[in-house]
């Protein structure tokens, strides 16, 4: 999730420097909902990362208190972020994706 938060936050330079260079009224406005979903997902990112710190400590816990045991709910809250986690994933990949063929468009370079 580092390397995410890293290159989204790369992301968000480049598209500061785009946002210097003379563009359409359309490609202002993808150059506002980029810089929107950049800051949202960077939120997602964190929070994500969170999650995964503290289910990891709990996991921890229980595994130390219940001779190498955890618990049902726990299992259930693993796939939970497992889950959360490929889906975020997913969506970063389409955003990267949709990102980097606006740059082309646009033809600006970092």
């Amino acid at each position: 999730m580092r390397s995410n938060r890293d290159e989204f936050t790369q992301f968000k330079r480049h598209l500061q420097t785009a946002a210097g260079h003379p563009l359409s009224k359309d490609q202002l406005q993808d150059v506002e909902r980029y810089h929107n979903q950049f800051h949202i997902q960077l939120i997602n990112i964190h929070d994500l990362k969170q999650s995964v710190k503290t289910h990891d400590r709990k996991v921890n816990y229980q595994l130390a208190e219940n001779t190498g045991q955890v618990n049902e709910e726990t299992l259930s809250e693993h796939e939970h972020i497992y889950e959360e986690y490929t889906s975020l994933e997913q969506t970063l990949q389409e955003l990267r994706h949709d990102f980097n063929r606006f740059i082309e468009r646009v033809h600006i370079t970092a």
